[in-house]
């Protein structure tokens, strides 16, 4: 039996190849109660979320889920495969689009691609990565699509973090000597 650890973690910007494309899974089947607790906790009282009688009114005849709650998801389903751990930080949106609606039931699967890459000048062992983010509904039909730009870490961050790791403490500096 091996005493290695391995910790699952997105991929440094030096992994990260434009043009790529990564499908995301599992994907995700959005619930009644997810729409209404995300709209009602983020203070959306949009009745197209709400009100079951108002949106039966209304072009699409039933309640739609919170575009933002979509964003949120279609970012989150991401997480695991490309930014877990190797993230600086979220810079922005460049592109927010909503094509057609997602219902309560629908399920949500996501890809990225790798627009675009490149060293920070300003930031040694970071870089700016472009990502366009799409989500499409269980037929097939896109949703939602995002382009959003990140600060990312490359791999020299993880050798530095071992590095540290790996230095043995100071008894004297630990006891407050």
């Amino acid at each position: 039996m091996s005493d290695k650890v391995i910790e699952q973690r997105g991929l440094w910007l030096d992994e990260m190849e434009v043009g790529a494309t990564y499908r995301h899974a599992p994907g995700r089947t959005i619930t009644e109660a997810d729409n209404t607790w995300f709209t009602a906790v983020t203070m959306n009282t949009q009745a197209l979320h709400l009100d079951a009688a108002f949106a039966e009114t209304e072009p699409f005849g039933q309640r739609l889920v919170n575009s933002m709650f979509t964003l949120a998801t279609l970012i989150g389903l991401s997480v695991t495969q490309l930014t877990q751990g190797t993230i600086v930080g979220n810079l922005g949106f460049s592109e927010v689009a909503f094509p057609a609606p997602l219902f309560h039931g629908d399920t949500l699967y996501a890809e990225t691609t790798i627009l675009d890459k490149r060293n920070s000048k300003s930031r040694p062992g970071q870089g700016i990565v472009t990502l366009e983010h799409r989500g499409y509904n269980q037929n097939g039909t896109l949703v939602a699509k995002a382009v959003r730009q990140t600060m990312m870490f490359d791999s020299s961050h993880s050798a530095e973090a071992a590095q540290t790791e790996a230095q043995p403490e100071n008894p004297a500096t630990e006891s407050g000597k």
